[in-house]
């Protein structure tokens, strides 16, 4: 593999479980298949899902030693026969790898199947475009994919400040929509700056009669990144035809009212982005460079760590409170 050398620090498990399971050590470097490459990473970023596979709540195959992360930006550093798309030295960037059998990006050199590498924009920092790429690629699944949004719909992101609801506001306001967003009071501003119309303060207790107020034609749309998914309380604010997403963690239990589900043609859309297919994830990846070349995506980086320290990166994602970073968790390998 030319100078690609023989083993590279990772971030690995060896079993499921808390944060202390991780191990950062050397491991061999994957030899490439024909349509694989090899990438020198520069940037990682940690999500919630990779929480998930790491304790095991998340069942996928996960073949130990097994490397965590999903997102990277690097150089191409080697390739498999059969790759024409990419040389030696590209910027690339890949938001799909730890899942289904496929090793972790958390790693100095990673391997990725070619389907899933996309060039990086020129004028892209590394470090300022991995905090987006996953997030970015929800946001872009749920509201073109599963909620067809269309320019001039009116959208409500509930959690607005945070990693998917910041690159909601962008993507629906990108697309010509209306973004109302709920946030706390410190993050109004944060959120105006991507695009959002309306601002209001998710501690009011009357915050979606405000919403209401804002949509009196009614939301087309409605993504709830509290993890509340409190489905009665956005009904009234919804126009007929509504297109509810959901996401939670394994253990959400929302009620659902059926019946007025039913009456007014609304309809509830749940989905990982970690089934996504190959198409799908290409479509999200066009979007989310053009946005990348135009300085339009942007999220807010909470704090920097290197590779030796993914154990801490872990356990500041599953912490709440003060304590957890205001932004992404962005490591440096």
């Amino acid at each position: 593999m030319g100078d690609v050398p023989t083993v590279t620090t990772a971030a690995y498990i060896t079993g499921h479980g808390s944060p202390d399971a991780i191990r950062v050590g050397e491991l061999p470097v994957p030899e490439p298949g024909p349509t694989d490459v090899i990438v020198r990473t520069e940037a990682l970023a940690v999500n919630h899902v990779d929480a998930f596979v790491r304790s095991g709540s998340y069942r996928t195959h996960t073949p130990f030693p097994f490397v965590i992360g999903r997102d990277l930006v690097g150089t191409v550093a080697a390739r498999g026969a059969g790759v024409a798309e990419f040389r030696a030295g590209d910027r690339v960037w890949c938001n799909s790898l730890g899942h289904a059998g496929r090793q972790g990006s958390f790693a100095r050199y990673a391997l990725v199947p070619v389907e899933r590498l996309y060039r990086l924009p020129d004028a892209a920092d590394p470090g300022a475009a991995v905090a987006v790429l996953h997030t970015a690629a929800t946001a872009h699944i749920g509201l073109f994919r599963e909620a067809r949004l269309r320019a001039g719909e009116t959208v409500v992101v509930t959690g607005a400040a945070g990693g998917v609801g910041s690159a909601l506001v962008q993507l629906a306001s990108f697309a010509g929509a209306k973004v109302v967003a709920t946030a706390s009071g410190r993050d109004a501003e944060w959120c105006r700056s991507l695009g959002a119309h309306t601002v209001i303060d998710h501690h009011d207790p009357q915050a979606m009669d405000r919403v209401g107020e804002a949509v009196p034609e009614g939301a087309a749309i409605f993504w709830d990144n509290t993890g509340r998914n409190d489905i009665e309380a956005a009904l009234p604010v919804l126009a007929d035809g509504a297109r509810i997403i959901v996401m939670s963690g394994p253990g959400s239990r929302p009620i659902l009212p059926v019946g007025e589900i039913y009456t007014r043609d609304v309809s509830v859309h749940g989905f990982v982005i970690s089934k996504a297919s190959v198409a799908d994830l290409r479509s999200a990846a066009a979007t989310i460079n053009a946005l990348l070349a135009a300085d339009r995506l942007h999220a807010r980086i909470g704090t920097t760590l290197p590779l030796t320290r993914a154990a801490d990166a872990h356990r500041l994602q599953e912490t709440r409170g003060p304590q957890r970073p205001r932004g992404r968790i962005v490591v440096l390998p």
